[in-house]
């Protein structure tokens, strides 16, 4: 593991996914052995789903209780229930999560601006905030252009994060950067090659045109990669 600090964000980055995902999980763990009541925001997509593997291993052996934790999900598509499925075939159905404790965007709120405005009151600030990152460094869907203080609002896709995501549709309800920045820690998970040049510009100069890159305005993040993710950091 090679440990690093790049403009105030400090970095891990391992050899192999298995690692971050180790890691990540542990981290997490630990935040939840702290505080039982731990508001936790979560990610979704291919980068978290070893991250949940280990997190369901770590369950099975005793070592992490989810009872009392108090879960966010950060975005989702409108029209849809895509992420809450995610998370639910990932992570909610196999550990001991309280549904009363599950908090999620609805996709298919009949006013989604009230539902935005809601959700940006029920999550206020978070403990810990989990994040991938997207190939145009986008944080939740906060695309580039997003202003730092946004919060919960419906957003336009990008052709790009479009053609990774593959056919979903193009309006998505995200939590701001702005609610982001206010969780207490906050964790960015970064796997695989095509990550590499994303994860140097956004520790590079500050700019909108990389929302990642907003997180260096805040203490208390962490940046944990695989080697080939974090290739272009010196």
């Amino acid at each position: 593991m090679k440990k690093t600090k790049k403009r105030g964000i400090e970095v891990l980055v391992f050899a192999k996914e298995k690692e971050v995902a180790e890691e990540v999980a542990g981290l997490i763990t630990k935040e939840i052995r702290k505080k039982s009541g731990l508001r936790l925001g979560l990610a979704t997509g291919k980068t978290m789903i070893p991250v949940y593997r280990e997190l369901v291993k770590l369950y099975k052996k005793k070592k992490v209780n989810f009872s009392k934790v108090k879960i966010f999900s950060l975005d989702e598509y409108v029209g849809t229930n895509k992420m809450r499925n995610y998370l639910e075939k990932n992570f909610f159905s196999k550990v001991n999560v309280s549904r009363s404790n599950i908090n999620l965007l609805d996709g298919k709120a009949r006013n989604l601006n009230l539902e935005c405005k809601r959700y940006e009151k029920d999550i206020g600030r978070l403990d810990l905030q989990i994040l991938g990152i997207g190939r145009n460094g986008h944080i939740g869907f906060n695309e580039p252009g997003s202003g730092f203080r946004s919060n919960t609002r419906k957003i336009k896709l990008e052709r790009a994060t479009l053609k990774d995501k593959g056919k979903f549709p193009e309006f998505a309800l995200t939590i701001g950067i702005g609610t982001i920045l206010r969780a207490n820690k906050i964790l960015l998970v970064g796997f695989g090659k095509s990550k590499s040049e994303t994860i140097s510009s956004a520790l590079d100069k500050m700019s909108k045109k990389i929302p990642a890159s907003a997180l260096q305005r805040r203490k208390n993040v962490l940046f944990v990669l695989d080697k080939q993710a974090g290739k272009n950091l010196k």
